[in-house]
């Protein structure tokens, strides 16, 4: 992922002969935060030219953050300073705001932390307090993942989803409205025809068809042919959509997408199981790129929390269906059709590793176009689960975390087949009773990624303003 650009400015004394005394002391600390996020090789930080003291100077510091294109600011604190400047710079300086002040009894930024505080509360301006000595370890830790949380919401904005198709299987939950989506989030939505996937995968020149149906031959651990439902010709169109999909996305420009295809290129195209897997993969026979959010049956909400996943983590994202609670292992079975791409399999970068674990089955009869099922079981590993979601008009987020299991492969394929047993699978353990989970989990679509987001995604919803449900 591209670095995330950090504005930093330094606030100061209202009164000059003041200000002028402790300038040092203020690029002290600034070039402190500055140097530590710096070294993590995740940020490029760009400082105030000057210590903030006068409403100009508030104006022109937080102007150039704006020009150099960061994406959030920090507001540092070292000494007693003017809250009013904060306020000011709030005007022109990127948001969202984190306020980080030192401990110092003798350098009362503290103080100067609580005042600007709650000047930004009176004014409803969105911020984070961290505080402490940027060298500790713990406390660079909070101020990174605030950092990344606020990327991940800067970065959706300007952003373009493709929508191709319509709402799938009547699902009020898989469509949101364009408007609500462009005022919070600053997302446009481009309608794409389902009918130009196939249009454009007629048009895929044969050898690079010929590319990916013989690195996946060579890869993919079992290729289940029946030569009805699955057959060379039907995996290869299914090689070639995918390729289309490639070919529209980068022609509009699109950043991340959803399909509707059931009822539609599952009935007379193909379906799209391998498009949308190797779409999300961070790799494909063509070698490594960068994961591409892509939602089965168009679920713009399920593409929008993936997006932001993505953002804070760089990694594949999971969709899939709430399919079925095991009281036995106490384990939910999350399976769905499409979208659960390769990575899951393994967790592995090299997709060789990933591959081993995958079969193509036989797609299921109610998509009679036919083509590949991409099946595999989760890899094992702690997990944060989410879905954004609407009551009544407003977004809300619930967070669960969770963890991936593993059983004995026998198991697993028994398990699996008392549901659908082409379709991949994970096996989560959640850490509320299925009572809780079932009478208030807002979705039958659920989205995450290996590891604990918990903290972030809290960061995310306060940034939109969202409630929240801890599933904890």
């Amino acid at each position: 992922m591209n670095k995330v650009k950090v504005g930093i400015l330094t606030f100061s004394d209202g009164r000059e002969y003041i200000h002028e005394q402790l300038i040092s002391v203020n690029e002290k600390y600034q070039r402190a935060v500055a140097t530590a996020l710096e070294a993590t090789g995740q940020f490029e930080v760009v400082e105030g030219r000057q210590v903030i003291w006068s409403p100009q100077s508030a104006r022109e510091e937080s102007s150039y953050l704006a020009q150099q294109g960061c994406e959030m600011t920090i507001f540092n604190y070292a000494i007693w300073c003017y809250p009013h400047l904060s306020a000011i710079a709030t005007n022109f300086a990127p948001g969202p705001y984190l306020l980080f002040c030192n401990l110092h009894p003798s350098e009362p930024g503290m103080v100067a932390m609580l005042a600007s505080a709650g000047t930004m509360d009176q004014l409803d301006r969105k911020y984070h307090r961290v505080w402490g000595d940027i060298h500790d370890p713990l406390v660079l830790e909070r101020v990174i993942e605030y950092l990344k949380s606020a990327a991940a919401v800067s970065r959706l904005r300007g952003l373009t989803y493709g929508l191709f198709g319509g709402r799938p299987l009547g699902m009020y939950t898989a469509v949101a409205n364009l408007d609500q989506w462009q005022q919070m989030f600053g997302i446009d939505v481009e309608h794409v025809e389902q009918e130009d996937v196939v249009r454009y995968a007629h048009q895929v020149k044969p050898e690079r068809i010929e590319q990916g149906f013989t690195w996946l031959s060579e890869h993919v651990g079992q290729i289940k042919y029946d030569q009805h439902v699955l057959t060379p010709e039907k995996l290869k169109l299914q090689i070639a959509s995918y390729h289309a999909y490639r070919q529209i996305i980068e022609e509009r420009q699109l950043d991340f997408i959803g399909t509707k295809a059931h009822g539609d290129l599952t009935d007379t195209f193909v379906t799209l199981d391998v498009a949308e897997a190797f779409l999300n993969d961070p790799y494909d026979w063509e070698g490594p790129h960068e994961p591409i959010v892509a939602a089965t049956e168009a679920d713009m909400d399920g593409a929008l929390t993936m997006q932001i996943f993505k953002h804070l983590s760089g990694q594949t994202v999971l969709f899939a269906d709430v399919r079925h609670y095991d009281s036995e292992d106490q384990v939910w079975y999350l399976s769905n059709s499409g979208t659960h791409a390769t990575y899951f399999a393994g967790r592995s970068d090299d997709p060789a590793e990933n591959l081993k674990n995958v079969t193509f089955y036989p797609e299921v009869s109610y998509y009679p176009a036919g083509g590949a099922s991409v099946h595999h079981f989760a890899a094992p590993g702690e997990v944060t689960l989410a879905r954004l979601a609407r009551k009544n008009g407003r977004y809300h987020l619930a967070i669960v975390p969770a963890e991936f299991v593993e059983f004995p492969r026998n198991v697993s394929l028994a398990k699996g087949a008392t549901t659908t047993p082409e379709w991949p699978c994970a096996f989560a353990r959640i850490q509320v009773e299925p009572e809780e989970f079932l009478a208030t989990y807002p979705c039958n679509h659920i989205h995450g990624i290996y590891g604990d987001y918990v903290e972030a995604l809290l960061h995310v919803a306060n940034i939109l303003g969202l409630e929240t449900k801890l599933y904890r």
